[in-house]
């Protein structure tokens, strides 16, 4: 209870499962009481997940090139096309990678790269396909709306076509990259080049009805309002209540991988480094928890929930723990986008188990889908494998790093 009963009011509605307009949402995350807000989010994790477990991955992002086009202000990972700095790396070094992260246990590879001018659908055929091929244990999470858009553009297909196409060639699902910030004043800011956030999710919503889930996700802190993040889990949430509504989400995992729907939230905080923006603006943790908190109570139709650490920190990550997530996202073998914009946050799979469970949580290893692999009931239960580090950045080294092993960084 508050000292507000409208805010009491919304609080209860969204811990019992009820729906919560954007303007409660915005009420909730500019004037609830933090302990109140995070109580109420904690009661709707608790009910969707009630056995207490929080999940994580293991998986590497291979980075296929940085040749880009669209020249996102917020991105340090890019070149502009004929940069001496521009790269683009052969089939070989990208099975190379996809077959270290096998070795140390990885379910998941999620292959990213910039707009390049040349690479069309069949280019995404084959690099989806030769992994597949080579890797069939491997779920492929990969790219997003914005590279779909692009390769279509440079085939000269439809958006559907794209996606049936690359889906046969191995895709299993698609990740929320591109998200960034969805209303149009934010957006134009900060990717002027890229779509509207309605042609992303136009995209995820073909997707969907294809039979690819995905995940979601928003980048805060590059100048967005209080509004505009609520205007953004709106328009996630709407997207999703189609999924639902024709069937394409809440399947149960162990019937078919083979359906749409978000299936988790990802929200991450702008890094200011070597970019455009420089840090002119950023989220504060604060701000941060509050809007995990906020999501878990709105997205009444979304099941799970994930914490970015690699963003803002280990400390804030484990005390999202008590905002409504039920995911710490994963163990990425490499990683370099993020990476390149200053963040420096680095784990281990023993410290990951260990934020999870001194929160008061069980960990549990999952796949892409959320099934479980291994449930960490006691400490006797935990992975051993020192090897699984978090992460390295092949960019730091010329030519991005080509046949350099895994691991090459230690956590701190």
């Amino acid at each position: 209870m508050t000292a507000n009963p409208e805010i009491d009011s919304i609080l209860q509605r969204g811990a019992d499962g009820g729906r919560i307009t954007p303007e409660e949402a915005l009420l909730l995350y500019t004037d609830a009481p933090f302990h109140a807000l995070g109580e109420a989010a904690d009661a709707v994790r608790r009910r969707r997940h009630p056995e207490g477990i929080v999940t994580y991955l293991i998986d590497r992002n291979i980075n296929y090139t940085n040749v880009c086009v669209t020249a996102c202000k917020f991105c340090a990972f890019f070149r502009a096309p004929k940069h001496k700095q521009g790269w683009a790396h052969p089939i070989e070094e990208i099975l190379h990678r996809a077959g270290e992260a096998v070795e140390l246990g990885a379910t998941q590879v999620m292959l990213q790269g910039g707009h390049h001018p040349d690479f069309g659908v069949a280019y995404y055929e084959n690099l989806f396909s030769s992994v597949k091929q080579a890797f069939p244990q491997l779920a492929i999470h990969s790219i997003g709306p914005s590279e779909i858009l692009h390769m279509a553009k440079v085939d000269g297909v439809s958006i559907e076509d794209a996606v049936i196409r690359i889906k046969a060639a191995g895709l299993d699902s698609i990740a929320g990259a591109g998200a960034e910030m969805l209303p149009e004043r934010p957006r134009k800011a900060i990717a002027p080049l890229k779509e509207s956030g309605a042609r992303w999710l136009e995209v995820m919503a073909i997707a969907h009805r294809h039979g690819l889930s995905s995940t979601a996700t928003m980048m805060m802190g590059t100048g967005e309002t209080n509004f505009e993040r609520i205007e953004h889990i709106r328009m996630i949430r709407e997207v999703q209540d189609l999924a639902v509504a024709n069937g394409y989400q809440d399947v149960p995992v162990e019937q078919s991988h083979d359906v749409g729907g978000f299936r988790a939230f990802i929200p991450w905080t702008y890094q200011p480094e070597n970019n455009h923006l420089k840090g002119r603006t950023q989220a504060t943790t604060i701000e941060y928890l509050r809007f995990i908190a906020v999501s878990r109570l709105f997205f009444d139709n979304f099941s799970h929930l994930q914490a970015s650490w690699l963003t803002t920190g280990k400390e804030a990550g484990q005390l999202a723990l008590h905002m409504g997530v039920d995911d710490l996202g994963s163990i990425m073998l490499e990683e370099n986008v993020i990476s390149s914009a200053g963040a420096k946050h680095r784990s281990n799979l023993q410290e990951l188990i260990t934020m999870i469970r001194t929160a008061g949580r069980i960990p549990a290893w999952r796949d892409t889908w959320y099934e479980h692999l291994a449930v960490h009931h006691t400490p006797a239960d935990d992975p051993t494998d020192d090897r699984v580090v978090s992460h390295f950045s092949s960019i730091a080294l010329p030519g991005g790093g080509v046949r350099k092993s895994l691991p090459l960084v230690e956590a701190n």
